[in-house]
């Protein structure tokens, strides 16, 4: 599936995924509904010890499996990580609000057991995959009942993610309508990660486009200050001018920069030799 190596069902023996287009390439593949999730993993050449897990963005109720998905994983094993693409559910009325948390928990869960050897696992997430990572750095809801154990990540890099804007009583649109489905926008007034990220999260890279015009800037401001309250060191980069969903291949614009300040970030933290 998309050109990965290896296949991991996460609740049922079969996964059940639907693409805009079957036989399209994987680099540009979208998701339309998943029904079973999946984790997709990619070997690299020269494994350095480390895996990350990817989770692509899509508003939640699509996946941008290939530039968010499929290209993020390929720069990750050229840099010699084992690299996982999680085809996770949507928060709908057919899975409930906490589908996508327990699936990234799990998929979490399912690479550290893959090989214990792992001298440490990360998350890239970009958009409302962005959202997602910053999750698996805060407070479980106490009145959910999670179907894994929590796995934190070692390091985190997030991309434009709608960390709070989207919550009731924190938008930064004046009078901005409910998200449908409603399951969507109980998600992210449940889940705020900025709100309640747990103390000494571990190091992270944020990144954004200053001019955003789906994902307010604010939201890595909030991210950064909450980052930095709860003990952590957060680096944030703001292009001033970039689309929304730059990803890895928005060429000829500053923001195409990104993966390589990243990476000399990933070699200062010490999550790359």
């Amino acid at each position: 599936m998309l050109g990965s190596d290896v296949i991991w069902p996460l609740w049922s023996e079969t996964p059940a995924v639907t693409f805009e287009n079957p036989d399209g390439a994987p680099k540009t593949a979208v998701v339309t509904a998943v029904e079973q999730p999946v984790l997709l993993g990619f070997h690299p050449a020269r494994p350095n010890g480390r895996a990350m897990l990817v989770l692509g963005g899509g508003g939640y109720v699509a996946l941008m499996a290939g530039r968010e998905g499929v290209q993020v994983a390929q720069w990750l094993t050229a840099l010699g990580y084992h690299a996982f693409v999680l085809l996770h559910r949507f928060p709908n009325a057919a899975h409930g609000v906490a589908a996508p948390l327990d699936d990234a928990i799990e998929a979490m869960r399912l690479i550290r057991a893959s090989d214990p050897g792992f001298a440490g696992v990360g998350v890239v997430g970009l958009s409302s995959g962005g959202h997602l990572a910053a999750c698996l750095l805060a407070a479980y809801p106490q009145e959910w009942t999670p179907r894994s154990h929590a796995a934190r990540p070692d390091v985190a890099v997030i991309g434009y993610a709608p960390i709070s804007t989207n919550a009731r009583g924190r938008t930064i649109v004046a009078n901005k309508p409910p998200l449908p489905p409603a399951e969507k926008q109980a998600m992210y007034d449940r889940l705020q990660p900025d709100a309640q990220l747990l103390p000494a999260p571990p190091p992270g890279f944020i990144v954004y486009a200053g001019n955003d015009p789906v994902v307010p800037v604010e939201n890595a401001h909030r991210l950064q200050k909450a980052w930095i309250a709860a003990g952590g060191l957060a680096e944030l980069h703001i292009f001033a001018d970039a689309p929304h969903g730059f990803a890895l291949d928005t060429k000829d614009l500053p923001v195409s920069v990104w993966p390589v300040l990243c990476e000399a970030w990933l070699r200062q933290v010490g999550f790359l030799a």
